[in-house]
């Protein structure tokens, strides 16, 4: 099972890449939100993705779905298991970042839940009903584009640490070591994306 594609972008529509990977080109969805931040990438350019891969005895054709990073990935798993939302339309769906998506279903926010492609009333309140309580931890995915990088300096530092210690749980002292040991792995962390992605995939592996 594919769970992971590096390579050169070969061909860029607007709702899916093909990219080069080894002389073998995949064909690959991306959600909008994720296809905005390729906006500057141009045919030739490395590009990097996690990959849901899609395959039933419905859908005998693989399908992959690319995400910039692993806790997006994670989340469109549990967004898909919400009634009538199959990955194919949750791919579609997510025209808003992911982080808002969190916020607004811990918040019971169905007018925003709406503005997703696809999504009437009904469903938002599905979604709401289903996730609530379960998406803090996706509440700092933000979607960087080419010039909005963040430096890391201690304003960003502090507003990953109020999101882990108001939002997640975390004792201070536990939040302050989780940013420290995400900044020690990665010292190219540059944006507050990088950085929680840093800390997920630390938990992950612990």
């Amino acid at each position: 099972m594919i769970g992971y594609l590096e390579g050169r972008l070969m061909k860029k529509e607007p709702d899916r890449i093909l990219l080069l990977v080894n002389h073998v080109g995949y064909e690959i969805l991306v959600p909008v939100v994720v296809m905005e931040t390729l906006a500057q990438k141009t045919i030739g350019d490395e590009v990097s993705l996690y990959i849901y891969y899609y395959q039933t005895e419905r859908q005998p054709k693989p399908v992959l779905i690319g995400f910039n990073l692993e806790a997006e990935k994670e989340f469109f798993q549990s967004f898909i298991t919400v009634e009538a939302i199959g990955p194919l339309k949750a791919v579609k769906a997510l025209n808003i970042s992911v982080g808002d998506i969190a916020h607004a279903i811990e918040s019971g926010d169905v007018k925003t839940l709406k503005q997703l492609s696809g999504i009437g009333d009904r469903t938002a309140h599905k979604i709401v009903a289903s996730l609530k309580g379960k998406m803090n931890k996706f509440a700092l995915i933000r979607h960087e584009t080419g010039d909005a990088q963040m430096p890391v300096d201690e304003d960003f530092i502090e507003m990953v640490m109020d999101v882990l210690i108001s939002q997640l749980g975390y004792k201070t002292t536990d939040a302050r070591e989780m940013i420290g040991a995400a900044i020690k792995r990665n010292t190219a962390i540059s944006t507050a994306e990088q950085l929680f992605d840093e800390i997920y995939r630390g938990q992950r592996q612990e």
